[in-house]
């Protein structure tokens, strides 16, 4: 019978028939480039300053109170921000760490000039993580770390709101401003653009949370002009990507917490469940879309062409996902196309509910993150008190969630 080794051994059979043991020399972990870290904190410090001035409306001039302003309103938005982003990644870190799981400090991902002038940040695990009950401590830590601070940020947004004349002091928006002006008070509509002026406003999606929320407080601002509002802007950021990382997918957060909670059989069930769900609303949008890429297809090939365009890109996703299973691809593809069509003949009630930003990130989950779950190595059942939690993880990601985030008019 073949001896158990030690952890640090190796067995070896000898020509005798016997086992010869062999200390394997120890394995060195890396450690931790605090100057990395540090130095992506600090560029990304400086990117959603950039951002968070932009947003806010400022312009920045070199006059004292010009300068001030932008970089006054952009510390609001990076700093609340940063804290929400810095809180979720220390909430994996020190579940990690206090299962024994050699991880990473976060790496802050700065970008500079884009967006909200940060991709997020991410912790490296750098080890298997070995059991159910660990594989749930960790993944949930972040999400819900980083979701008491996304509150406490909304809650205090929402409690120091300025009166709408707030508006008049940021550029443009005159027709906004003759609205207040006459009503005191925000529309309920999108005005038109401002004659004379061109480009485009962000409307960021409602929540059920967000929603709740605003119902007990005075002059909240339309979802139409949320970003000039720092503080606000982070809080619902803070929401929005507490939703997306609790996405019951893969190996994001919340697909290590659906795994933990249901099991593997489950999970797949599920996560496929929900990745068909994006993949239809980003079908819908993308058929919907009034941009130069549909209007130059309709132009080259007319309406057919759009639609081979939108069956090659859901193929593609659809091959990866099932694995080649045609069997499984074809009745899925058709289905799809058939719900992108019916949406066409039944109009906006149905096509309200399209988002072509969901054909991008399913992008990033069919080929990075992955749909399925890898398995864990000690399959084990939670605790009640982590079910609560589970189910908890469920709740935030619902009252988070918005089907259309983040778009322009």
């Amino acid at each position: 019978m073949e001896p158990d080794p030690l952890p640090s051994e190796r067995l070896f059979r000898t020509n005798g028939g016997g086992y010869a043991r062999y200390q394997t020399p120890p394995v060195k972990k890396p450690r931790d480039r605090y100057w990395l870290h540090l130095l992506l904190f600090f560029l990304t410090l400086a990117a959603t300053v950039q951002a968070g001035g932009t947003w806010a409306g400022r312009t920045l001039v070199y006059e004292e109170a010009g300068l001030s302003a932008y970089i006054l309103d952009g510390l609001r938005f990076a700093v609340a921000l940063l804290l929400f982003l810095t809180v979720h990644e220390f909430g994996h870190y020190f579940a990690a760490r206090r299962h024994g799981v050699d991880t990473s400090l976060p790496y802050y991902i700065p970008a500079p000039f884009i967006g909200i002038g940060t991709f997020g940040a991410v912790i490296r695990i750098r080890e298997p993580i070995p059991s159910t009950r660990k594989l749930f401590d960790i993944g949930a830590a972040g999400p819900l770390a980083g979701f008491v601070v996304a509150l406490g940020i909304l809650l205090y947004a929402l409690a120091t709101l300025p009166p709408p004349d707030y508006i008049f002091d940021l550029g443009g928006h005159e027709g906004l401003k003759a609205y207040i002006r006459q009503y005191g008070t925000f529309p309920d509509h999108i005005l038109p653009a401002d004659p004379g002026t061109e480009g485009l406003r962000l409307v960021v999606g409602q929540t059920p949370l967000f929603w709740f929320l605003s119902q007990f407080f005075a002059n909240v601002p339309p979802m139409y002009e949320l970003y000039h509002y720092p503080v606000l802007f982070a809080g619902w950021l803070g929401l929005f990507f507490t939703a997306l990382n609790l996405l019951p997918v893969g190996q994001l957060d919340g697909g290590h917490v659906l795994y933990a909670l249901v099991g593997p059989k489950w999970h797949s069930r599920l996560a496929h469940g929900f990745f068909m769900l994006l993949l239809v609303s980003g079908a819908i949008g993308f058929m919907n879309t009034e941009d130069a890429l549909l209007e130059g297809l309709h132009g080259w090939g007319g309406p057919a062409l759009a639609w081979l365009l939108l069956s090659a890109i859901l193929f593609v996703y659809l091959n990866r996902v099932f694995k080649g299973e045609h069997r499984v691809i074809a009745p899925v593809l058709l289905g799809i196309i058939l719900l992108v069509a019916l949406s066409q003949w039944v109009g906006p009630p149905m096509q309200q509910f399209g988002y072509t930003g969901w054909l991008v990130f399913s992008l990033l989950l069919a080929f990075l993150v992955r749909v399925e779950h890898p398995p864990v190595l000690y399959a084990e059942p939670l605790t009640p008190g982590r079910r609560v939690l589970g189910y908890l993880c469920i709740a935030i990601f619902f009252g988070c969630f918005s089907l259309t985030p983040l778009y322009f008019v």
